[in-house]
């Protein structure tokens, strides 16, 4: 529901024009709230108006200004600006936008020199069968300069506004967003983001003048919602270590259409349920038909399942048969384009005719199946009841009162370990009767890593022994999709250089290929910078090079959630035999540390017997992703941690 003031206090704007630029703004050298940054927003501004067509009816109106500095060599890059808009329509006409008044703006000899942006600087180009690309290429462009230029973007799309942002990777010294919407179109304006946005509306009178079918002017007088929406001094849009994805997190205004009421027409409810959006899906031809084609693969898929003696080895048998026979062509959506049995008979296709054929084909086998849809991680989070932010579907089978998530674009995927790219906080199971449920995406089982190291020091402080890493669930498979891509001696190299450059030989993987379980890496190493000699003793690191001692968490503040995908584990057990002539003068005390509230959990003990010590460390963090208000007890585990993990093994001549 929007919200109304009784007045509208039109001082929250400030006066920027295009055209004004000043000299202090081009003498400027950094932005005075992030002297960091490369560039910076001076202003940019907004405003979304209606037109009305007799025969057309609305159309939408989005006019954008933006005045930008350039203060270093690597804000250049905001010289290019680019602006998607949608041609997919099936009944309305394409938007079209159209780039203004752009101007460059540099000081020469104390006086300022305009450069102004030609149709050689304008460009469009088509991205896919639903969206085009307008952009510009700003010219004579330099550190120093300001540029600025205005867009406008016309659609006949009424049910949804393109989102305002008021945060960029850049500051924004201030950014407006103005509307003026008809009282036959009621939206609902949803803020997200983390910096504070001020809002003020108000009703006033408004008018359209058109033409009607005989050609004369016609007044249509109406009241009209005017709203406005600010923000000053917004911070740069900075990555921050463990984030899943930024613009998740960036600050902007979306508007929902709720309903339209004209004179004399009943009132039409655009606002949508899940439910609602669960039907007209599945009334999608190339959704709900192609779940129910059968007839394709029918002949194929049986014996892969029909010896099947459980559920779950039935479920494992179909979901491997779709692996294994499809390509994934990089494509996403939830529908199909080509269609399943055309993608069956190619043996690739898009994630919707991969996954929607292996719904079918576990519903064939005697198994419930049902779609998810999901928005992957670069693509942003559902935040209302919406068809349009899913740009993808998996599939979820149901057996022994469990769920079961499946992917079958990714032949390293296995049952509830879908592709990184899938674990975007929740997807929304959707049925044919037109119910639905949120399925959660991310996992709660912890994903394992464990080291065991048996080794030998000579007496110059050079170790050499063997080494064997466990991985399983998640840990394997970011193992498969890794090794995957490299050949073994680069794997090697990253592998040696993880381990601080240790030497490593007689390397061997077990089920790098079966998915279905761990992985196992084998490997005999030689090292010489796990211990140094420091007045006659020798410092020893007790994990040798097998632990990093690095902390991420070393910011004041921290404005994201710390996202860390799956739950994790890492065991590292180090058995090391040190040389004749030397004692055991002191090992690192054992400890255990906590974060509390069932977060992060570390645990560290070592152990001598005559000349051999072992070591052993286990480090947990329990949840895939953690608020940023639980971040100074984070960054104050990590940090006992590290300190715990930089202590020394001092042995000492007998």
């Amino acid at each position: 529901m929007v919200f109304l003031l009784l007045g509208f206090l039109s001082a929250t704007a400030q006066k920027f024009e295009l055209g004004k630029v000043t000299i202090s703004e081009l003498q400027e050298k950094a932005n005075p709230n992030d002297t960091s940054a490369a560039a910076a927003i001076l202003y940019n501004k907004g405003k979304t108006t209606y037109k009305y067509d007799n025969h057309k009816g609305f159309s939408v109106k989005h006019e954008y200004e933006f005045r930008i500095k350039i203060y270093k060599k690597e804000g250049l890059i905001w010289a290019d600006f680019k602006v998607p808009y949608y041609v997919g329509y099936e009944n309305l006409n394409n938007e079209m936008v159209r780039f203004s008044d752009g101007i460059t703006y540099n000081l020469v000899d104390g006086a300022i020199v305009k450069t102004k942006l030609t149709g050689e600087g304008k460009f469009k180009k088509d991205v896919n069968e639903f969206w085009n690309e307008a952009s510009i290429a700003m010219p004579n462009v330099k550190v120093g300069s300001v540029i600025e230029f205005k867009y406008t973007l016309v659609s006949e799309n009424i049910t949804e506004f393109p989102d305002y942002c008021f945060q960029y990777e850049i500051p924004v010294n201030y950014s407006e967003y103005r509307t003026e919407i008809p009282e036959f179109f009621i939206y609902k304006p949803i803020l997200s983001g983390f910096k504070k946005v001020e809002s003020e509306s108000k009703i006033v009178n408004g008018y359209q003048n058109f033409a009607n079918e005989y050609n004369q002017t016609v007044n249509l007088s109406f009241q009209q919602i005017n709203s406005i929406y600010t923000a000053k001094n917004v911070p740069a849009l900075k990555s921050e270590p463990y984030v899943d994805n930024l613009s998740n997190y960036r600050s902007f205004v979306s508007h929902e259409l709720e309903k339209t009421r004209f004179p004399e027409v009943p009132e039409k409810n655009y606002a949508m349920t899940w439910e609602g959006v669960a039907k007209m899906i599945y009334k999608e031809d190339r959704f709900g038909k192609e779940l129910n084609a059968h007839s394709y693969f029918e002949a194929e898929p049986a014996p892969y399942f029909k010896n099947a003696a459980t559920a779950a080895a039935k479920v494992n048998a179909v979901f491997d048969f779709v692996k294994t026979r499809m390509n994934w062509d990089g494509k996403y959506g939830y529908l199909t384009k080509k269609g399943v049995k055309k993608a069956f008979e190619d043996k690739t296709g898009n994630v919707a005719e991969i996954n929607l054929m292996l719904i079918a084909m576990l519903n064939h086998a005697g198994i419930n199946a049902n779609p998810v849809l999901i928005s992957t991680v670069s693509n942003g989070i559902p935040v209302f009841p919406n068809r349009t932010i899913f740009n993808a579907v998996i599939a979820a089978a149901e057996i022994d009162g469990k769920t079961l998530l499946l992917d079958a674009t990714d032949k390293n995927a296995t049952a509830n370990i879908l592709p990184l790219r899938d674990l975007n906080w929740t997807g929304r199971l959707i049925r044919q009767d037109g119910t639905s449920q949120e399925i959660k995406l991310t996992p709660e089982a912890i994903s394992k890593e464990a080291i065991t190291v048996v080794a030998n020091m000579d007496a110059t402080g050079k170790f050499t022994g063997k080494a064997r890493i466990l991985k399983t669930d998640y840990e394997a498979y970011d193992f498969r999709q890794k090794y995957r891509g490299f050949n073994k001696n680069d794997y090697l190299d990253k592998l040696e250089a993880n381990f601080n450059n240790m030497q490593i030989s007689d390397y061997s993987v077990q089920n790098d290929a079966e998915v279905s379980k761990p992985v196992t890496e084998t490997f005999t190493f030689a090292s010489n910078n796990s211990a140094e000699f420091l007045g006659g003793n020798i410092m020893i690191r007790p994990l040798l090079d097998f632990v990093g001692s690095g902390n991420p968490f070393v910011a004041e503040k921290r404005q994201y959630p710390i996202y860390y995908a799956y739950p994790t584990q890492k065991k590292i057990m180090v058995n090391v035999e040190i040389p004749d002539g030397f004692e055991i003068a002191s090992v690192p005390a054992s400890v255990s540390i906590s974060t509390g509230e069932n977060v992060g959990f570390f645990t560290y003990a070592a152990q001598v017997t005559g000349t051999k010590i072992q070591v052993t460390m286990s480090s947990e963090i329990r949840m895939p992703m953690i608020s940023a208000d639980f971040y100074e007890p984070l960054k104050a585990f990590y940090k006992q941690m590290n300190e715990k993990l930089n202590e020394k093994i001092v042995l000492k001549n007998k």
